[in-house]
């Protein structure tokens, strides 16, 4: 994917992970299929590590398929992911986000 693509894909995947309301999550492959592009699940994953930094966007809000933190290590300490989502009252089953209440599916852009 040329560089400006690359970028243009993470742009899009920042205005999507914006709009996540307090208190839900969604998953790289949702972001994924809202963008019309279903198997760039990974991509999505990669424009995410490269947010932090920037206090606009919510990365603590997306997470696997299954509800796993699996970007956990890319935040400041390994529980800093978990304690940003408990402060926003989701709850867990275990170390995996209750998807049956939490789930947010974003509109296709």
């Amino acid at each position: 994917m040329p560089k400006q693509q690359h970028l243009d894909f993470f742009e899009r995947v920042y205005m999507i992970v914006r709009k996540i309301p307090k208190g839900k999550v969604t998953t790289y492959g949702h972001i994924a299929a809202a963008l019309g592009a279903k198997s760039s699940a990974r991509m999505v994953g990669w424009a995410m590590n490269a947010s932090h930094g920037d206090s606009s966007i919510p990365a603590h809000r997306v997470v696997n398929r299954t509800g796993a933190l699996t970007g956990k290590m890319h935040f400041e300490t390994p529980t800093l992911m978990r304690e940003l989502l408990e402060m926003e009252n989701i709850q867990f089953n275990g170390d995996v986000v209750d998807m049956k209440k939490h789930l947010w599916i974003p509109p296709v852009l």
